[in-house]
């Protein structure tokens, strides 16, 4: 299926490729002083990691939670390739050692619930870096490849002047469940820039990813329109089912309306301050009817009738959460996030005056209170 002959809906955006800046065609590679990688899965899946910081010569940062995964065993690993790392299981942080945001107050109510740390984990490793004064440092997700590593020094080269830079993402698409069902339903979706391979200045940024799905496009977006961004390189996103279980699709669904909320306004050259419960009053319908397009379209292309019943069922689950979202509530969160990146730069700069005047792990673990770190350094 050629992008002519792919369906087109009114009530969805398929591509925001046309907020990003175009890459200058050669770029000099810079040093990449950290990898973040946030990790669940179980130590082995940080070999591929450990081969890039190898490679660059640099630390890797790996946050460790879940049953599966082991920060002293990824220490081995990392050790046993000469690889320096900080290595840290976050189950345990000090209870003080990222602020209390406003966008969190959401998941007091069951419907906004969030079992993911993603956000915390992300987080961390820019304190991390403000901290040890770190500037170009690569997130990086444990499923995501990356075939030439010098890919990440040019990433890491442009971040001087952009706020965030993204590879882009080959391999198994990097999208909601939602919007997974329309591509494969013929539908024309694409792909925006996304924390799994993301370089980023954390000496310069204050922005945070609050916790919720698309926690990497609120990232990226200023007080009202989208921080300089581009893309270059590539890397590879492993497969998996989106459509698994249905309560992934119920749990994004509020993230993926607020982020795809805000970047249609952005499309249409409208600033975020446009963002409010009139205007969510109509997004909240497009969503909806974009949905229902969805399950039609599913229903009428999805030959594998067990793969139709796991993608209708997600698409149902979706569909439900958006009917129970509030105009008000979408216009109020956006305007708590917006509260919270204050809260986070008065929280960077705190840890900055405090912090050790060298750049020593050592002392950059002391001065955060983190206690179940494993390095080798």
């Amino acid at each position: 299926m050629t992008d002519d002959t792919r369906v087109r809906s009114e009530h969805h955006h398929g591509s925001h490729r046309g907020l990003l800046d175009a890459a200058p065609r050669t770029t000099l590679p810079a040093r990449v002083q950290a990898i973040v990688v946030p990790t669940v899965r179980p130590p082995r899946a940080m070999q591929h990691a450990i081969g890039l910081a190898a490679a660059l010569g640099c630390v890797l940062v790996a946050l460790c939670s879940r049953k599966h995964t082991s920060a002293f065993k990824v220490a081995l690993l990392a050790a046993a390739a000469g690889v320096e790392v900080l290595a840290i299981d976050v189950d345990d942080l000090p209870s003080r050692l990222l602020p209390a945001f406003r966008t969190s107050d959401w998941l007091r109510d069951p419907r906004f619930t969030r079992r993911s740390d993603l956000s915390l984990k992300r987080n961390l490793g820019l304190l991390l870096a403000r901290v040890a004064r770190w500037e170009r440092i690569v997130f990086l997700d444990d499923d995501i490849e990356v075939p030439d590593h010098r890919d990440l020094s040019r990433a890491a080269a442009l971040t001087d002047d952009y706020a965030g830079v993204g590879l882009k993402i080959e391999g198994y698409p990097d999208n909601s469940v939602v919007c997974h069902a329309y591509r494969e339903a013929g539908g024309a979706q694409e792909m925006f820039v996304g924390g799994g391979a993301l370089a980023v200045h954390a000496g310069s940024t204050s922005s945070f990813f609050p916790n919720i799905y698309n926690e990497d496009w609120f990232f990226l977006l200023g007080d009202q329109r989208l921080r300089r961004t581009t893309v270059t390189g590539t890397a590879w996103q492993q497969p998996y089912d989106p459509f698994d279980v249905e309560e992934r699709a119920r749990a994004q669904e509020w993230g993926d309306v607020l982020a795809e909320g805000l970047f249609w306004l952005l499309d249409e050259g409208r600033p975020l301050k446009d963002a409010n419960a009139c205007y969510w009053a109509d997004y909240l319908a497009k969503r909806k009817r974009f949905i229902v397009e969805t399950i039609e379209l599913t229903r009428s292309t999805e030959p594998d009738p067990a793969r139709k019943a796991r993608k209708l069922r997600s698409l149902a689950a979706a569909l439900g959460r958006s009917r129970s979202l509030q105009p008000q509530r979408c216009e109020d969160y956006v305007e708590a996030w917006r509260k919270d990146r204050s809260v986070w730069q008065r929280h960077l700069d705190h840890h900055e005056q405090h912090a050790p005047r060298e750049s020593d792990l050592g002392k950059v673990i002391a001065h955060l209170g983190l206690t179940h770190v494993t390095t080798y350094l």
